[in-house]
């Protein structure tokens, strides 16, 4: 297996690359948001604000350099709905760029009762396949992703995603020791490949000199000091 935890140089170059990126574009946002977990956080990465065709490019792009850095083989991309189909429609144009042209597939979340039908749509669901989605919170819809896949004859190989909270996940509201990355690694037996960590996020803005900066750094260092967990990188 792939070990895709410790990061390369051309990987932590990346890393930062992507945090500034998400930072300027206010995908990444500081203060206090209360998470699914019922947790109040100082920063929120919200995805769904990459809404505009530059920003979708660019994103790709991350995502594609980072799935190749890792070293993960893989046959197709999958993007399970909503947020994931989006990305696994650029993400195969930008693997295509790099010459990685490979076929990607999604899914509806109601099947359709016309026309083709069903709830997939796109290439057939066949070989490795890799789930292109934004972040994990407890590893819910990577295991609905792993059985669409499965029933189709498919194997679920690895998961591309673009933030590693490296946070403890919470089942039945109750925090446990380890975070949705570890329980996909080592409960799934699958692959994750993040574009970027909470690591790299402190270390970019420790290194972004300012008090404002600074102050955020210290907030989240001290959220990860209570809620973190150590993957091994």
């Amino acid at each position: 297996m792939v070990d895709v935890g410790a990061q390369s140089p051309e990987q932590a170059r990346l890393a930062q690359e992507f945090v500034r990126f998400a930072v300027e574009s206010g995908v990444l946002r500081f203060g206090e948001f209360k998470t699914k977990a019922g947790r109040m956080s100082p920063y929120f990465f919200n995805a769904g604000l990459f809404d505009d065709g530059a920003k979708m490019g660019r994103l790709a792009q991350f995502y594609a350099q980072a799935i190749v850095a890792s070293g993960i083989e893989f046959d197709m991309v999958f993007g399970p709905a909503y947020k994931g189909i989006p990305l696994a429609a650029t993400v195969a144009v930008e693997l295509a760029r790099l010459g990685r042209n490979v076929p990607f597939a999604y899914n509806r979340k109601e099947a359709k009762d016309h026309g083709e039908g069903g709830t997939l749509v796109g290439a057939p669901l066949r070989g490795r396949v890799l789930i292109v989605d934004d972040v994990m919170s407890a590893g819910t819809a990577a295991r609905e992703s792993i059985a669409l896949i499965r029933a189709a004859g498919a194997t679920p190989h690895a998961v591309a995603i673009a933030l590693d909270r490296e946070a403890m996940a919470t089942e039945n509201g109750q925090d446990v020791a380890y975070s949705a990355v570890q329980y996909v690694r080592g409960q799934l037996g699958m692959q994750v490949c993040a574009i970027a960590k909470l690591a790299d996020l402190l270390l970019y803005l420790q290194a972004s000199g300012g008090d404002a900066m600074q102050a955020h750094h210290g907030r989240v260092l001290a959220y990860r000091q209570r809620y973190g967990v150590d993957e091994g990188t």
